[in-house]
């Protein structure tokens, strides 16, 4: 029989050292928020990550990073908006469970294509109002070439991470018992 216990963790799986849990937590936040992110963020969306089966409530997250209910709630909404995290019922009952979208890295890069092409866009009109031939337009055309660059790379990129993902899923697959 399945029990859970708080932070999202199953107890009847490998048993861990919860204090390592809670540091690799920590460490990995952090480095997020130094890369830009929110704070708190951070700290939900690696608990998260952390937690056997990618969610958890308001009150798990709340207790494990002790933090309020309320920052939970300001962290989850920023990570529902840049599609990192959703929001589920959990069955049964009138919480909300926080979950992490399968492939998060994937889909957040995807949303990044988005957002170049959208830079793209907005790039040309500076070239067409600063004219090409003025340094500022030289040094904005220089950036839509790059993000035209780094759009094409990215997308070949995130194809070939499906295929090598596949590989991996494979081979995890032949790994395993025949009776499991």
């Amino acid at each position: 029989m399945s029990s859970e216990s708080g932070a999202g963790r199953r107890m009847d799986g490998p048993q861990r050292d919860e204090e390592a849990v809670s540091r690799f937590v920590e460490r990995f936040a952090a480095e997020m928020t130094e890369a830009g992110m929110q704070r708190t963020a951070s700290r939900v969306f690696a608990a998260l990550l952390a937690s056997d089966d990618a969610s958890m409530t308001s009150a798990e997250l709340s207790e494990q990073l002790s933090i309020s209910p309320a920052a939970v709630s300001g962290a989850v909404r920023y990570l529902t908006q840049v599609s990192m995290v959703s929001r589920e019922r959990d069955p049964g009952s009138r919480r909300d469970r926080y979950r992490l979208h399968n492939q998060t890295w994937y889909a957040s890069l995807t949303q990044r294509d988005s957002v170049l092409t959208r830079w793209e866009h907005a790039l040309r009109e500076g070239v067409e109002v600063l004219g090409g031939d003025t340094p500022a337009g030289a040094r904005v055309a220089e950036t839509v070439a790059f993000f035209e660059f780094l759009q094409k790379e990215l997308l070949s990129l995130l194809d070939r991470w499906q295929v090598h993902r596949k590989t991996l899923q494979l081979g995890e697959a032949s790994e395993r018992p025949a009776d499991a």
